[in-house]
């Protein structure tokens, strides 16, 4: 420990405190499926992309959906991270704006339009896999 009369022994610990107050950030907490998803609540979409967003710790994919009654309304589907979509070759123009989806995943516990996505099926049959890793991830067909 320096000593106090030691003032540039001092002042290298301080600024060196300081550069680590500085570079703190803040830390988002990741949440478990079960607490945000009603496993028992599987839910089916057909919808427009609005955007994709590659964001940590989940990917979000926004889609307007077109109620029986006409209504249109914003769903976000929530899924898994930028890195393991990539893996399984997803890319930032994977669901350009303006693509017709179907999704399959569990709704929100909140009742918010919200979902955990799983299988997004393109207009051509194709089909990616949005999915979290673990428990409570949608099955693929």
């Amino acid at each position: 420990m320096p000593r106090i009369d030691n003032i540039p022994a001092l002042k290298i610990m301080v600024l060196i405190f300081m550069s680590g107050m500085a570079t703190t950030f803040p830390v988002f907490a990741h949440h478990s499926f079960s607490s945000e998803f009603d496993i028992n609540q599987p839910i089916q979409l057909r919808g427009e992309v609005i955007r994709l967003v590659f964001t940590n710790p989940h990917s979000y994919i926004y889609i307007n959906v077109t109620t029986e009654s006409g209504e249109v309304q914003e769903w976000a589907i929530e899924g898994g991270a930028p890195n393991a979509l990539i893996r399984r070759g997803w890319n930032r123009n994977s669901l350009p704006t303006g693509t017709q989806v179907t999704v399959l995943g569990y709704r929100s516990r909140d009742g918010e339009n919200r979902a955990n996505g799983g299988a997004i099926t393109l207009p051509d049959g194709t089909e990616l896999n949005a999915s979290s890793n673990g428990v409570g991830a949608a099955p693929t067909r």
